[in-house]
């Protein structure tokens, strides 16, 4: 006895993919904007936030992970996390040097 494994489909309409991508041209934007502007230390937090805003409209509309399964999420959220963490302890060790 074979078990066909049903694939479901799911497809993102042209409008919110339109959307989306204006929304990273204008996140782009901002970013170059606020690489003119001299906000000290402020500037690289205000970046990694929109590089974050970014990353995640990539990958929960364009690569469908909102799609997926409980499981993935949450292996997606641990690597995040642990990314955060190493980013977090860099950043910490170039602020006491």
């Amino acid at each position: 006895m074979t078990q066909e494994k049903e694939t479901a489909t799911h497809t993102v309409s042209y409008r919110a993919n339109l959307f989306v991508w204006l929304a990273l041209l204008i996140l782009t934007a901002v970013t170059v904007m606020v690489a003119g502007i001299d906000l000290g230390r402020q500037g690289i937090l205000v970046n990694l936030l929109i590089a974050s805003v970014k990353a995640g409209l990539i990958v929960f509309i364009f690569m469908h992970m909102k799609y997926e399964s409980p499981l993935l999420k949450l292996m997606l959220l641990m690597t995040l996390g642990t990314l955060t963490v190493i980013i977090m302890m860099t950043f910490l060790d170039t602020l006491y040097r």
